[in-house]
Order: C-alpha cells, then sequence, then structure tokens
C-alpha cells in the first residue's frame, strides 16, 4: 500500500527533483524573507522533520526556537506555523478574506469523501451557505436554548448510566454526546444500548482521523497517483478508500434519510434537519445540508466526548477544586434539585472550571491546517501564496505568556480577584480561528457546561484503590486530529442519599 511510512527515498528524490526543477525555472525572486525554521535538504525540502507523532510538542520547540511564526518547506509546499495568540488573530481573524481557504486532501477529501463536510470546504459559497445555516439554527446561546431540555433530560440519563456502571465511563460519554447530537441534528433518539448510529458515526471519524493524517499517505504528497487504477501494484489505498467511502456515505445519509421520512409522516421532533428543511431547497441544497448535519454528527460528538472524559479526569486529580465547585453548586441550586441551564450565571466558579478543562485538555491541538489564497507579508515574513497555515492551539493553550503556571489545573486563572484581570478565555482558541471558527461552538460549549454542572451536583470522583494502594492516574493524550485523554481508572459515588434520590428519578420530570 502507498503510504508514506513505505515510501521510498528513490520515490521522494524524483518527486522532489521535479518540484524543485519547476521552482528554480518559474520562481521570482521573493519580496521579502521567509520567517525562520529549521534547515531544509536541498529538494526534499523539511520532509524529514516533520512529526508523526504529538506534532504540536515539536511545533512548540520550533516555536521556542524561532519566534511566533516559523516556516518549513516539503517537496515544495511552505507550511507557516504560528505558536502566538496575537499573531495567529493577526492573520487568521483579521486577514481572514485571505486566510480561509482549505487545502485540497488527495486521500481524506477525493477519495474517502469528506471533501463535501463543511470541515474541508474550500471557501466560497458553499461554505457560506452551510455557515449561514449552522448559525441561524444552533449559532448562538439564544439559538441554543430551544434544545436545552434536550441536553438536560440526556445528560441526567447519563447520570443513570454511571450509577449502574462506573467502570464504563467513557462509553456512557460516547453513548450520551452522540445521543444528544443526533436528537439535536436529526430528531432521533438512540437506542438505550448498540445503537447504530452511534457506532457509524465513531466508526466514520476514526476513518476521517486515519484518511486526514499528515504524512500518512503517498497520494497526498504526489496528487496525480490519485488516478492510479486499484488494480496497480501499490495501489492498495485505492481500495482501503472505496471501502472507507462507502461507511462515510452511510454515515451522512442514513440519519439524514430518517429525518426526511419522519417529516413526511408528519411526527418529525424539531431538528437542525427539520428546521431547515421547513423551507424550498433544490437539489444541491438539499445535499449541502445533508453534509452540514453530517459533519455536526460526525465531529461534534468526537470532541465532546474527549472534553468530558477530561472532565472526569481532572476532578480525579484536583479534589480540592471539585469540593469548590461543589460548593458553589450546593449554595446555589441546593440538594432538591439538579443543576439546570438557567442556574449556568449563577455558578462563576463551575463556568471557569469548564474554562479550564478547555484550556488543560485540547481537543484539536493543531486542527486541519487553512490555505492562503494571496501573498502576504507578516511582521516582515513573506507568506507564498498557497501556503498552509498550521496554528498551534495546543500550545497557545499552555503558552506561560498568557497563562500562568499553564500545567496547573486552577480554574480561579478565569477569574477576577484580588484587582487581577481573568486570563484569556480558551474558547477564542479552542474552538478556531477567523472565518473557520467551529460553527458548532455553543452547542459543544453547553454539552460540557451541563455535563460538568450536573456531574459534580451528585457524584463524588475520587482515585481508585486496587489492594490497599491508591492510584493515581496519569493524563497523557492520544496523537491525531482529535486527542483524547489516554484511559485511566477513578471512583465514582454518590455524594449522598439526597444525590443518589436525584439520580434516580424519572429523567423526564
Amino acid at each position: 500500500m502507498l503510504t508514506l511510512t513505505n515510501l521510498t527515498w528513490l520515490d521522494i528524490c524524483l518527486a522532489g527533483v521535479g518540484a524543485y526543477l519547476v521552482k528554480q525555472v518559474f520562481t521570482k525572486k521573493n519580496p521579502a524573507p521567509y520567517a525562520p525554521g529549521p534547515p531544509g535538504w536541498p529538494v526534499i525540502g523539511n520532509i524529514s522533520d516533520m512529526p508523526h507523532v504529538k506534532p504540536w510538542l515539536t511545533l512548540a520547540e520550533w516555536g521556542k526556537k524561532y519566534g511566533d511564526i516559523s516556516h518549513i518547506e516539503v517537496l515544495g509546499q511552505h507550511i507557516i506555523v504560528l505558536n502566538s495568540i496575537n499573531t495567529t488573530m493577526q492573520m487568521l481573524d483579521k486577514k481572514s478574506s485571505i486566510y480561509s481557504d482549505r487545502p485540497v486532501f488527495p486521500m481524506a477529501g477525493e477519495l474517502v469523501g469528506w471533501k463535501d463536510s463543511f470541515t474541508l470546504l474550500p471557501y466560497g459559497d458553499h461554505l457560506r451557505w452551510n455557515r449561514k445555516n449552522v448559525h441561524r439554527v444552533i449559532g448562538s446561546r439564544t439559538a441554543m436554548k430551544v434544545y436545552h431540555p434536550i441536553e438536560e433530560i440526556e445528560i441526567h440519563r447519563f447520570l443513570k448510566r454511571v450509577l449502574a456502571e462506573p467502570g464504563e465511563l467513557r462509553e456512557h460519554i460516547r453513548h450520551t454526546a452522540g445521543a444528544v447530537i443526533l436528537r439535536i441534528s436529526y430528531g432521533y433518539e438512540v437506542q438505550e444500548k448498540n445503537d447504530p448510529f452511534i457506532d457509524l458515526a465513531e466508526h466514520a471519524v476514526g476513518i476521517f482521523s486515519k484518511s486526514i493524517a499528515p504524512g500518512a499517505w503517498m497520494v497526498d504528497i504526489i496528487p496525480s497517483l490519485a488516478k492510479v487504477p486499484e488494480w496497480f501494484p501499490g495501489a492498495g489505498f485505492k481500495r482501503v478508500a472505496r471501502e472507507w467511502k462507502e461507511i462515510v456515505e452511510e454515515m451522512v445519509s442514513a440519519p439524514f434519510q430518517f429525518a426526511k421520512d419522519q417529516i413526511a409522516a408528519g411526527i418529525a421532533l424539531k431538528s437542525f434537519t427539520s428546521s431547515l428543511l421547513e423551507g424550498t431547497l433544490c437539489a444541491e441544497e438539499e445535499r449541502m445540508l445533508k453534509w452540514s448535519a453530517g459533519t455536526l454528527y460526525g465531529a461534534g460528538s468526537d470532541t465532546t466526548v474527549s472534553s468530558i472524559y477530561a472532565f472526569f479526569l481532572a476532578m480525579t486529580l484536583s479534589p480540592d477544586v471539585q469540593k469548590k465547585a461543589q460548593a458553589e453548586i450546593d449554595a446555589v441550586v441546593g440538594p432538591g434539585r439538579l443543576p439546570s441551564f438557567a442556574d449556568r450565571d449563577s455558578l462563576p466558579y463551575t463556568e471557569a472550571l469548564m474554562k479550564e478543562i478547555l484550556r488543560w485538555n485540547a481537543v484539536v491541538p493543531i486542527g486541519i491546517p487553512h490555505r492562503v489564497t494571496e501573498d502576504d507579508i507578516h511582521d516582515g515574513y513573506y507568506i507564498p501564496k498557497g501556503s498552509l497555515i498550521l496554528p498551534n492551539i495546543w500550545f497557545m493553550l499552555n503558552d506561560p505568556r498568557t497563562y500562568s503556571n499553564p500545567s496547573e489545573f486552577n480554574p480561579e486563572r478565569f477569574l477576577a480577584n484580588d484587582g487581577k484581570e481573568p486570563e484569556t478565555d480558551p474558547r477564542t482558541i479552542f474552538f478556531g480561528f477567523g472565518r473557520r471558527i467551529c460553527p458548532g461552538i455553543h452547542l459543544a460549549d453547553a454539552s460540557v457546561w451541563i455535563s460538568t454542572a450536573m456531574s459534580l451536583a451528585v457524584f463524588n470522583i475520587s482515585k481508585v484503590v486496587e489492594n490497599g494502594v491508591e492510584i493515581t492516574p496519569e493524563f497523557d493524550s492520544t496523537s491525531g486530529l482529535i486527542s483524547h485523554p489516554k484511559p485511566y481508572k477513578c471512583s465514582i459515588k454518590p455524594r449522598s442519599a439526597k444525590a443518589l434520590a436525584l439520580i434516580k428519578q424519572d429523567a423526564n420530570n
């Protein structure tokens, strides 16, 4: 199979020589220097410097060595790495008209079929149509209010599952995140066990991460290989892509067809899809809507799972923080009911705790590259048209210039205390930048907050004790486009008899 792991140096050199010769013949003199970066080799550039495991750590080291903007080149492709919030905002927000495009991803986009998701759409009319409609339905806190009761019911059901099987925490989080997304996206109510749409989404998101992984596929280095027939020696990636594409298409089409059937039968629950199908859509607009809903359903569930799983780990490691948040909830909400979204503005410490979860656990450490559509000069450095822009979100959330003692889990950094201003809200970084900011930001924000508040109200989360020894879990994350805390053990028990009674109440009341 043509993956970069079995890419020979001869292959690399032949491709690189061609790119190098073309560059030498047609390239004009640059109007300014490139940003500094690790020195590359003639022809192939920095291909050997490209990190494959937790790349955000290597990019952070480049930032420390070369500055907030660094530059590398791989087989003629310019790549700009950003390690500063201010620089990233100046480029991706203030110059968003030229920094909002996406590169073409031959494997993930063209062959596997993700090119129509609004995550990978090029900047243009289709992207604007998608973002406008997502914003209309779930694009603000006000718009999300209609879905708050759904989230409260599903998180209450989550509490019941955790009570019954605390050892299956991650599975319960995955099920609940999928239930919320499917209900809001399509009006679909999930099965209690082994729901086919939840399983399908997890499979498809795994495919997305594998197919878009930097350097994993030779076709991403040499796009012309996409035209090689499947039977050709070494073209096994074409067979893999065909099989994956069938799964992705099913993930996008099956729940969308469910929603259409419910609407036709007059029994559809209010959802993102039903709201937009109320109008008159042409065939192309309906196809775009199908992919909008599919992107929310696929990407939204996985990112929420990572954040909520990180919350339980943080509480295991930070008992004092947990107790302080519980005291606030007890004082404001009392023991007779669960917290609701109506309490949010009255729970500042719980709000700060949620922000610290987002800062502490960068779910998308680097994100999907932006592509600049015009030559630019920024801070005296030349950014050529077509350059890929990589904002190192992980480092920005751990930058000591922005966050004091960033390795410490400390919600109070986001509260105004003793005349000290709160530190930067991580949501301005966590959800991306400019015209590519996550369109589901308010949905994700609401899901993480209500999960945090309800769980703290009724559970004590602590380290497990095995054979008389207290086990301290380690905070380590997986490497990939979407990063998750690695599996850990924790103890989850009801705080009191009253808390137990609250959990056991009917979630629909």
